[in-house]
């Protein structure tokens, strides 16, 4: 028993190709980048600003949209029910991940202040919390979707949950090496905190509620309360925080996700999951030791 979901290829050749692994990635990565940019480019072409009622109602597309591609992705080419997606739950698991987000950026702000890095004060007050809250919840659809639901598990499925967890953390602290501020150290920061927390979560659930959850959370907490950069972007929220000291407490320019706080905090966390889920024996062994141990 190891939690991971299993295909139903089709006879043939050319179902063999397109559930061969790689394939499998492309095309579920294509499918939903196409989905993304074809909304974006209309919303531009209106000229429809993310900060106004217009903007609300293309985020909430979006985030159907993607978790519809994402369904028809996994029937028609792996030809089985998306438990991943399933709703029946998924309120309770998305609200447990949104707590634990919460907690774990709030223990990370409250030890920042207590070494005295970090100075809060008022912000832009209630009013502040929507748009961020909503911006958050569109990231940690599309790239829980895309990082945990699609190259993880996939790679896990031939080369096991380690091997899984080291590359999709890899790529996810890659992907964010782009964003303002960033420096190889705020990308192998995001790989060992939140690419390791959210997979470690997403094998223990087998589904990407509360990793979803967790991941609007943390990035709504950070920015939409405490008004902290997040991944290196401004953000305004109901507080204000500002930092000062070491880079390597503070996070920098990056933000207080590049913070060694923010890796302590979220590393513990994610080694707890890694720990439940083998207790769940929902860690994967890589497929030529499988057959093997017949798990």
């Amino acid at each position: 028993m190891n939690g991971i979901a299993r295909i139903n290829p089709g006879p043939g050749k050319l179902w063999r190709f397109l559930q061969f692994p790689i394939t499998r990635i492309v095309i579920a990565i294509l499918a939903l980048m196409i989905v993304i940019t074809v909304i974006q480019i209309g919303a531009k072409a209106l000229h429809l600003s993310p900060h106004s009622p217009s903007g609300v109602l293309v985020a909430l597309i979006l985030i159907v949209a993607v978790i519809t591609t994402y369904q028809c992705y996994v029937r028609l080419i792996e030809r089985r029910l998306v438990g991943e997606y399933a709703f029946a739950g998924a309120v309770a698991e998305f609200s447990r991940g949104f707590l634990i987000g919460m907690s774990l950026f709030a223990c990370t702000i409250l030890v920042l202040w207590l070494c005295g890095a970090a100075n809060i004060s008022t912000g832009g007050g209630w009013r502040a919390l929507g748009y961020p809250l909503l911006g958050a919840l569109l990231a940690g659809v599309i790239e829980e979707t895309l990082i945990r639901g699609v190259l993880f598990r996939i790679i896990e499925e031939s080369l096991g949950s380690w091997i899984a967890l080291a590359l999709s953390a890899a790529v996810f602290g890659a992907l964010h090496a782009f964003n303002p501020g960033a420096t190889a150290v705020s990308s192998v920061a995001i790989a060992l905190e939140a690419g390791i927390l959210l997979a470690a979560v997403f094998m223990y659930t087998r589904r990407l509620w509360m990793a979803i959850g967790l991941h609007a959370a943390w990035n709504f907490t950070e920015g939409g309360i405490f008004g902290a950069s997040v991944s290196g972007t401004d953000a305004h929220g109901l507080l204000t925080s500002t930092f000062s000291g070491s880079t390597w407490l503070t996070g920098g320019k990056f933000g207080p996700e590049a913070s060694i706080v923010a890796i302590i905090v979220c590393l513990t966390a994610g080694v707890i999951f890694l720990w439940l889920a083998g207790k769940r024996h929902f860690i994967a062994p890589p497929v030529w030791r499988r057959s093997k141990t017949g798990a």
